[in-house]
């Protein structure tokens, strides 16, 4: 019998779906297995938009939902984007028409992943979406694969190229945050609207997906603790670097014997740290499982080559391989998504206070601090151009959240505070 000729159709044809109809078009015949991958449907928002690619041997289709039951096509492919809406819409009826489905939607998967799971496997077809995470990296791969014969206790990487670019540029160029972000919106690194990237919202659906594969349970952006890079202020990332660290926005889920904390905020992490010395727009991820111990894994997050490769991988996976469950377990079988709650999270933290340059302030601070039980583990005072006030910063030893929340409260209130202390946690990684 002749190779099969799969059938695609592409829903979005940005920068991921115009990467994939090139390498498509160049190497139809590229699954390992044999067979042929050809596009026979695609939709995007404008018909008529220039593209680098010619589309108009391609049939063309106003509706979603329409291109992804299509008699005409195999396979649905959604790059639309979106948790809600045109993609979430095309992507249920794909499913429920028998298609398989392959997407690089983050939000989707991280909002609706137990239930597209549900229809994907009551139609015994597979739902992938190795493209939703760390671009090309194989994050979800490494998860859902390879680390089936072990039990894993955590994950944490860099999982926001934009992020990452920003808050490296403010360290190597002493830039201010609005300064590298204008810079990166010009070079193409961020939205014109960069609220999911910078707020923390794009790295914490990513790191919702990965909780879910690494243990077993119902993906729930919902209890994601959430903070983004917004709020970092060069005077942090300038003094962060004078005891030893670097500013990254971390990603990460931790099984604990309360349930599952899945959490993203700006850390501090000491330089050289494979994390601190992840530069630009790139990913990395640390896995840690029970047998197998630690593994670092980092490359390109997005772009159109990376991203359009890994939708490419499971477009060979449905034509090669056999159906799997979608987050490792059957999704009747998925264990609900207990949070813990933040108040009860333990451990070490920089608290960096602006004062008024005057006798016994840190006396008083020291004072608040000891009768809330916190132990400092280091002392910074270093005087800062152009900061308003002196700079005191104190690192912790471990303590309990809800603590060191009490302090922050009590200590904002002394006269001589001129601001809210600011807390930045440093990564246990």
């Amino acid at each position: 019998m002749s190779p099969r000729t799969w059938r695609i159709g592409v829903a979005g044809l940005g920068t991921v779906g115009g990467g994939l109809l090139q390498f498509l078009a160049e190497r139809p015949d590229f699954a390992p297995a044999g067979g042929r991958a050809v596009i026979t449907g695609v939709t995007a928002r404008s018909r008529s938009r220039p593209r680098s690619i010619d589309i108009s041997g391609i049939a063309w289709f106003d509706d979603p939902v329409a291109l992804a039951t299509s008699p005409d096509i195999d396979l649905f492919v959604e790059l639309v984007g979106g948790s809600d809406g045109p993609a979430k819409a095309a992507v249920e009826a794909a499913l429920k028409a028998g298609k398989p489905v392959v997407t690089a939607n983050k939000a989707l998967i991280a909002e609706h992943g137990a239930e597209l799971a549900a229809l994907a496997e009551a139609a015994g077809v597979p739902l992938l979406f190795e493209a939703a995470v760390m671009g090309g990296t194989p994050a979800v791969k490494m998860l859902r694969e390879a680390m089936v014969g072990d039990d894993v206790v955590g994950v944490a990487g860099i999982l926001n190229g934009t992020c990452n670019f920003i808050l490296s540029e403010m360290e190597q160029r002493g830039a201010s945050f609005a300064d590298v972000l204008g810079e990166a919106q010009r070079m193409g690194y961020a939205e014109a609207d960069p609220t999911m990237d910078v707020g923390g919202f794009d790295a914490a659906h990513k790191v919702t997906i990965l909780a879910a594969l690494a243990f077993g349970c119902a993906p729930n952006f919902a209890a994601a603790e959430i903070e983004g890079i917004d709020q970092v202020d060069l005077l942090d990332i300038k003094l962060a670097k004078d005891l030893g660290y670097r500013i990254r926005l971390i990603a990460s889920a931790d099984r604990t014997a309360d349930g599952v904390a899945v959490r993203v905020h700006p850390s501090l992490v000491a330089q050289g740290h494979p994390l601190a010395e992840t530069r630009g727009a790139l990913n990395a991820l640390f896995i840690e499982g029970t047998r197998i111990g630690r593994i670092f894994i980092q490359g390109p997050g997005a772009g159109a080559g990376p991203t359009a490769a890994a939708v490419a991988a499971d477009i060979a996976d449905v034509m090669t391989l056999p159906t799997r469950p979608v987050f490792q377990r059957p999704a009747g079988d998925l264990k609900p998504f207990v949070a813990v709650a933040p108040t009860r999270r333990v451990g070490k933290a920089y608290l960096r206070l602006l004062v008024k340059d005057q006798a016994g302030v840190i006396a008083a601070v020291s004072e608040t601090l000891a009768e809330c039980g916190v132990s400092i583990d280091s002392f910074l005072q270093k005087p800062v151009e152009d900061a308003g006030g002196v700079p005191i910063v104190l690192t912790t030893h471990a303590i309990a959240e809800s603590v060191l929340t009490d302090a922050i409260n009590r200590i904002e209130k002394l006269p001589a505070v001129l601001e809210r202390p600011r807390l930045l946690r440093i990564a246990r990684i």
